[in-house]
């Protein structure tokens, strides 16, 4: 059984995709990776993935079809999903609590960036195999 269970949100545009530096009190800090986080009791994964989003960068998205799973090394079982911006969204504006910053990033420039959450890595690597 897994201690948890978590969405991810794959928001592509123009080529490239919605990364976020987490704060500097959240697990990992100032690492890049995607927006998500836990799924709660009762909710859908897609509950979950719009909450989430909505708590780190203060907008709606879209889920559109979840594209993957794995589990991190501590016992986390993720969802990865892709997303939309809604088309009537808000602008992005991060919650300092949780997230530092966000950026627009090519999937070359992601998987070589320093700072990158480990973890994020078997994604993108299945990731670059699909799209390819």
């Amino acid at each position: 059984m897994y201690d948890r269970f978590g969405v991810i949100a794959v928001v592509e545009h123009d080529e490239k995709l919605l990364v976020i530096r987490r704060s500097e009190t959240v697990i990992a800090p100032r690492k890049l990776c995607f927006p998500g986080g836990g799924i709660e009791p009762g909710e859908t994964p897609e509950e979950a993935l719009v909450r989430e989003f909505r708590e780190e960068l203060g907008c709606m998205i879209l889920p559109k079809r979840e594209i993957w799973q794995n589990v991190t090394p501590w016992n986390v079982h993720l969802r990865w999903w892709t997303a939309s911006l809604s088309e009537v969204s808000e602008p992005l504006l991060p919650n300092p609590r949780e997230v530092e910053a966000y950026d627009w990033m090519t999937l070359e420039e992601l998987m070589n960036h320093p700072d990158l959450l480990v973890s994020n890595l078997p994604f993108l690597h299945f990731y670059a195999a699909a799209i390819r």
